[in-house]
């Protein structure tokens, strides 16, 4: 009988000691993520292999070896930048597109959301674009993770493309891997000439090139769907 009451407040405190280990695992987590985030915002600025442990932990006011412990090493920092920005890259691009019907309303939502992203990046920069020239000839981890990421969003786009012709709205005849690299060409041209060049009209001239693009693939079904209205930028400088 001496027995129950002992077990019952060992079940009692339970909760409160597991709640204590856990603790510093959250501690840990939130720890990291704070450096993350400014680990983000520095390569945005400078890439990736501008990223400094030094100044990291100027950013964060921690040691440099608070910062190092969080990721054992430069390259598996960078690798953990690179997968943070596909993690918001899907939040902000991809998966509200998918909130679309399955056709060209979806492949414009999510174009759409592809030329906002630049909008919002021409203050800092696109990991993906600039990691690809930093990294191109450069065989290693980083890069396998760059490459990585960057197939998973053109899949994305592929099989948007791919719904599209299959729901009729693009004909059977359409070429989806010629009609994904115009699209991305579309991308690379709107950051180079909106970013590097700061020309004028380049927002406009990006939506022009889709349209054309899709023109001859339209089928009349698909024709009969109207263009969604531009979503409004989040850019802090005005976007010509």
């Amino acid at each position: 009988m001496a027995s129950r009451p002992v077990t019952a407040l060992a079940a009692a405190s339970a909760p409160r000691r597991a709640a204590r280990a856990l603790a510093p695992l959250q501690k840990g987590l939130q720890t990291r993520a704070v450096i993350l985030a400014a680990a983000l915002a520095q390569a945005s600025r400078t890439g990736l292999e501008g990223l400094s442990i030094g100044a990291l932990a100027d950013m964060t006011g921690m040691s440099k070896s608070g910062v190092f412990a969080h990721f054992g090493s430069r390259e598996e920092l960078q690798i953990a930048v690179v997968a943070e920005y596909h993690a918001r890259f899907g939040q902000d691009v991809f998966f509200p597109a998918l909130r679309e019907p399955r056709g060209l309303p979806r492949l414009r939502a999510l174009f759409e959301r592809l030329v906002r992203q630049v909008s919002v990046e021409l203050e800092s920069g696109c990991i993906y674009i600039s990691g690809a020239v930093e990294f191109d000839d450069r065989p290693g981890p980083v890069r396998d993770a760059l490459v990585t990421m960057v197939k998973a969003w053109h899949a994305a786009l592929q099989r948007a493309i791919e719904l599209a012709r299959e729901v009729g709205h693009l004909t059977p005849e359409t070429d989806v891997q010629q009609l994904l690299f115009e699209l991305h060409g579309l991308i690379l041209s709107l950051h180079h000439d909106a970013r590097f060049l700061r020309s004028s009209g380049a927002m406009e001239r990006v939506r022009t090139g889709f349209e054309r693009v899709l023109r001859p693939s339209i089928t009349p079904l698909g024709a009969e769907l109207a263009s969604p209205a531009p979503l409004p930028t989040r850019s802090r400088r005005k976007v010509r």
